[in-house]
């Protein structure tokens, strides 16, 4: 268990990918702190050493990890944060907390999603919610799967945060002999980046669902990749690579991969299912579609032009047709 007090490493989330960090962590320390809201998958991962909802392949050393419902109390023992519950779901989970909870803690975001009340990135959210300075506050990102991770494959994650200090704390608790990871300084280019390229695997869903075929699939991903520069230098112009995993990686596995939940639901949308009846079909949340109204507003802020997920918004919320606003989309792009 944990060596000192007010030491702990809490992970915030019961979903995959709160699940797949947790296993990472909890390989590499004692100090795994680990909040879920059920108290019935608390019971469940005490008794059996599973999470019985996600990942359930994934088997936990329960003695070394303290499971809690108790929110307030897990934030006040940790010294470092990680946050990995949809960000649908992260103002109401955090909005009644005190603000001087947050007082000399380390949060990450792992969440690749807008918080939709105040179409705010995670990093700004817990700056300006809790006055969290910028350099206490870091995102995990990169083209990992959680399903990957609970196989055990080999994947790579890049550790962002102003304070490279802290980036290296975090990704040398997050490493192993299947996970490698990185670090960067980019603590607003990987973030957007992350939440961007859900927007895009949906577009790639979409037009899957339609019928294109690869060819038109390797088009829409490259200007996707432009789209994302575009916007990430407006939103912070700093010189940074985005061939690189933590940018063009991320985007590629996530419009391409059998596992990537937002493409799926693209698809779905493609083959003529509605919003909700989608939704309904989906066990997991996809980030990209809470996303994508956000980012409409961001991105009309900074005067970017983004055909491709201009697309997607008005297919998605203003109930455009797929077919024919996709066939519109195919004239812009090269």
């Amino acid at each position: 268990m944990r060596s000192k007090e007010n030491s702990g490493i809490l992970v915030v989330g019961g979903g995959s990918w709160a699940t797949a960090l947790s296993k990472l962590i909890s390989e590499n320390t004692n100090e795994l702190m680990w909040w879920m809201r059920n108290e019935e998958s608390i019971s469940h991962l005490k008794k059996y050493a599973h999470n019985p909802n996600y990942l359930q392949s994934a088997s936990f050393d329960i003695s070394n990890i303290e499971l809690s419902s108790n929110l307030t109390e897990q934030i006040t023992n940790a010294e470092i944060i990680i946050i990995a519950i949809p960000s649908a779901f992260i103002n109401k989970t955090f909005e009644a907390l005190p603000k001087d909870l947050f007082k000399n803690k380390i949060i990450f975001s792992a969440v690749k999603g807008m918080i939709p009340e105040y179409n705010m990135i995670p990093a700004r959210y817990f700056h300006k919610q809790f006055n969290v300075p910028y350099e206490n506050i870091g995102i995990i990102c990169g083209p990992c799967h959680a399903e990957e991770i609970a196989m055990e494959r080999l994947s790579y994650l890049t550790v962002a945060c102003s304070d490279q200090e802290k980036a290296n704390r975090v990704a040398d608790i997050l490493s192993c002999r299947y996970v490698k990871t990185a670090i960067s300084d980019d603590l607003f280019g990987t973030e957007f980046s992350a939440i961007l390229k859900n927007v895009y695997a949906l577009a790639a869903g979409i037009t899957a669902g339609l019928g294109y075929g690869d060819n038109f699939q390797s088009v829409l991903i490259s200007n996707s990749i432009r789209e994302i520069e575009k916007f990430i230098d407006a939103v912070h112009p700093i010189h940074r690579d985005t061939k690189t995993s933590a940018y063009l990686g991320d985007l590629l596995v996530t419009a391409y991969s059998k596992f990537s939940r937002n493409r799926s639901f693209g698809y779905m949308i493609g083959k003529g299912y509605s919003v909700k009846t989608a939704q309904m079909e989906m066990n997991m949340i996809a980030e990209g579609y809470y996303a994508v109204n956000s980012l409409s507003i961001v991105k009309d802020e900074f005067k970017v032009d983004m055909p491709i997920l201009e697309c997607v918004y008005s297919i998605l919320y203003k109930n455009a047709r797929p077919r024919n606003t996709i066939q519109d989309l195919t004239e812009l792009l090269d």
